[in-house]
């Protein structure tokens, strides 16, 4: 605080600089507005996104304090971390953000880190194997893919992106939610659907995707529904969209509608980009 009062011009004081810190703002309603009378543009079109960001802090006094893995270190370090949501603009390509919320592990999961689990013995590995049996169990029952139970992650976003569209829905009707690699799962895709928003997410690189089976036979009662596993290195020909060349360089963008087993959606949208150096 002391260093932004000495940048401050007249009437920015330490003391000054003090109580604006020390005052409850409401920041997501002054987000939303200045971003509605000075950023909003009726023709373009917007998506949410929202990212977790860990800011490295030592000491123990600090609120929330606690190790986060940051991707940027790619390893748990200690600080603060807080996840926001921003708009982003596909016509001018920026990203404004609208709201931000401090992310405190809840004390279930501190326990959770803290217990270890004592290692197994070869004895009991090979006790386990042998009781285990393949196939499905008697008297299991399909389960619905709807009905999760979220954690407080997910809880946690699900709560702010319902009150972040309960301010813009009439001026601003939102269709798609991004997010990182943690939330490609069905999990995020059950919270997305329940918010009312489609979900564009980057999946797991050994993800099990299927073609849809084209040759259903009408005469069975069970209709087969999955066809061939997808091969990320060999993506037949008739699922490429669009190739490019570029400084001796081409790019192969594949679009496709795959299906995977542990959804619960239909289908998923798959894109992937490949792309080749060429030798002159």
């Amino acid at each position: 605080m002391r260093g932004i009062s000495r940048w401050c011009s007249k009437g920015g004081s330490y003391r000054t600089i003090q109580r604006f810190f020390a005052s409850s703002l409401p920041w997501a309603a002054l987000f939303w507005v200045f971003f509605k009378e000075h950023i909003f543009r009726s023709k373009e079109t917007y998506l949410l996104a929202g990212d977790e960001v860990i800011v490295s802090k030592s000491g123990e006094k600090s609120y929330g304090i606690d190790r986060f893995f940051s991707s940027l270190c790619e390893k748990p370090i200690l600080g603060l971390s807080f996840f926001a949501l921003s708009l982003v603009s596909i016509e001018q390509r920026k990203a404004f953000p609208i709201s931000i919320e401090q992310v405190i592990k809840p004390k279930e999961e501190k326990a959770k880190q803290t217990i270890k689990k004592p290692k197994a013995s070869e004895n009991d590995l090979n006790k386990e194997a042998i009781k285990k049996k393949g196939g499905r169990p008697k008297g299991s029952k399909n389960k619905d893919k709807k009905e999760v139970n979220l954690t407080s992650d997910f809880l946690r976003i699900r709560y702010m992106v319902q009150d972040l569209l309960k301010k813009i829905s009439k001026l601003l009707p939102l269709t798609y939610l991004v997010l990182d690699g943690y939330f490609g799962n069905n999990k995020a895709v059950v919270m997305a659907r329940q918010l009312g928003l489609q979900l564009i997410c980057k999946m797991r690189h050994d993800s099990v995707l299927y073609i849809p089976y084209e040759n259903p036979d009408p005469t069975r009662k069970s209709r087969r529904k999955y066809g061939e596993k997808i091969n990320y290195l060999f993506i037949p020909d008739c699922f490429l969209k669009e190739t490019n060349i570029n400084d001796d360089v081409r790019t192969d963008i594949y679009q496709a509608k795959l299906l995977h087993k542990e959804y619960c959606q239909g289908s998923i949208q798959f894109w992937q980009i490949d792309f080749f150096g060429l030798s002159v």
